[in-house]
């Protein structure tokens, strides 16, 4: 362990690098564009058939979605498992970030009917950006004491947060003049895409020069490869789970909590449009809001979790993500109303985000940081149907758009629940990193 400034410095900015793609992509353009692709190059019957699959136009981007989640939960671990047997962590992490950063600047080239190379180009980005994520992570043990991490990760978020929206107000303005710059919207928005790669690209280059390779905890057995111990490591993960109990009990607690925040950040603005009547321009107002609030709502539950502690930090910002939803089904009317809770709420999601991040990092065994890391990814990853399920059931049989968005606030109080069993100071005697840690 050192404590390296420069390090620390350095991995900040693979947030700031990365951030891009989750928000100019993501978040904002690749979906509409990717459908409005897929329907010009559908049949009269609005279906497309990529590989002889029937499927719906307009749930081609979902679907590709989910499958680039689903290729996650199989091989982030695996990769991970490799991480640590290996010291190549930088060099993969490097591996992904700029695949996924070329894949994102291909995007360009997506026009016409040419719905299947969008998919392809987006499989390949978003599964390389949550590769690039689990060894951009395991870092943070190597980097940071541990009664230094929240401070570490919660500044890393900021900055993605803060990189992110730099980005996205740049191309919002960049469509938004896109008739006076002699550019079509269409290639406005391609350009904007493609921007996301660049930028990863580019800021990616001061991490990979800052971090440092260490030579691996652990040794590769004699006779085996990086490929075979990756997926003999994930089945002695999976079996010596309970050897870990409170670890895995902040596990299910963070996959609770964490699909309710993706499920809001994904949902909120069809609440917005449907219940409120709110315009396009006002929903991607706020969502560039959100992502310059954050950044100060990180910094502020960092100050929270020096006080009261991390795990006490998160929990607060659970009550606030239920007071949110509570709020929004029973009082929220207007566009002001609007823009207020989205504020409160960026305030809770760089907090809860990062401190969730660092509260792990003291509780995985030393020398198995990136393979942990690696099921971190799935717990954020691999039930995040959940949450849009339960809106859309709720929303189904009962024609309530205020009922559905409250329905979310079981996974906030389902992961408080668990994170008051949680003692972090006996998850990490249980992880053998010693019991001298704040809760």
């Amino acid at each position: 362990m050192t404590n390296n400034r420069r390090e620390q410095r350095g991995w900040y900015f693979y947030d700031w690098a990365n951030s891009a793609f989750s928000t100019t992509v993501v978040t904002v353009f690749l979906g509409p564009y990717l459908t409005t692709i897929a329907k010009a190059a559908a049949a009269a019957d609005g279906f497309v058939y990529p590989l002889g699959i029937k499927v719906n136009a307009g749930s081609f981007f979902p679907y590709v979605v989910s499958l680039s989640v689903l290729l996650q939960v199989i091989f982030l671990p695996i990769l991970g498992a490799i991480a640590d047997y290996s010291h190549r962590k930088k060099q993969m992490m490097a591996l992904f970030a700029y695949l996924g950063a070329f894949a994102t600047m291909g995007l360009y080239f997506l026009q016409g009917t040419r719905y299947l190379l969008g998919g392809a180009l987006f499989l390949i980005a978003n599964l390389s950006f949550g590769a690039s994520v689990v060894f951009y992570n395991a870092f943070l043990t190597e980097i940071a004491r541990p009664e230094e991490r929240d401070s570490v990760s919660s500044m890393g978020w900021a900055l993605g947060y803060l990189g992110g929206g730099l980005l996205l107000l740049l191309n919002l303005a960049l469509v938004s003049k896109a008739g006076a710059l002699g550019l079509g919207t269409g290639q406005a928005v391609r350009i904007s895409l493609a921007s996301a790669g660049v930028w990863w690209a580019i800021f990616t280059i001061i991490p990979m020069v800052a971090l440092k390779s260490r030579q691996p905890v652990r040794t590769l057995p004699s006779g085996a490869t990086y490929l075979t111990v990756g997926f003999r490591q994930l089945r002695s993960t999976l079996s010596q789970a309970s050897k870990y109990p409170q670890t895995m009990l902040f596990l299910a607690a963070y996959l609770l909590y964490n699909d309710g925040i993706q499920a809001v950040i994904t949902l909120s603005s069809q609440f917005g449009q449907e219940e409120l009547g709110l315009p396009i321009s006002t929903l991607t107002t706020v969502i560039l809001m959100v992502q310059f609030v954050a950044f100060f709502g990180s910094i502020l539950f960092n100050s929270i979790a020096k006080s009261v502690g991390a795990r006490n930090a998160i929990m607060i910002s659970l009550l606030i993500w239920t007071g949110t939803l509570v709020y929004a089904y029973g009082f929220l009317q207007t566009e002001f109303q609007f823009f207020v809770l989205a504020a409160v709420i960026a305030i809770v999601l760089g907090g809860s985000q990062a401190l969730s991040r660092s509260v792990y990092s003291v509780m995985i065994p030393k020398g198995r940081e990136a393979e942990y890391f690696g099921l971190y990814e799935i717990s954020e990853r691999g039930t995040s149907w959940l949450g849009p399920l339960l809106f859309g059931l709720s929303l189904q049989f009962t024609g309530s758009y205020r009922i559905a968005i409250g329905s979310l606030v079981v996974f906030f109080i389902a992961g408080l629940v668990l994170l008051s069993r949680l003692d972090v100071r006996k998850a990490a005697a249980e992880a053998g990193n010693g019991s001298d840690i704040r809760e």
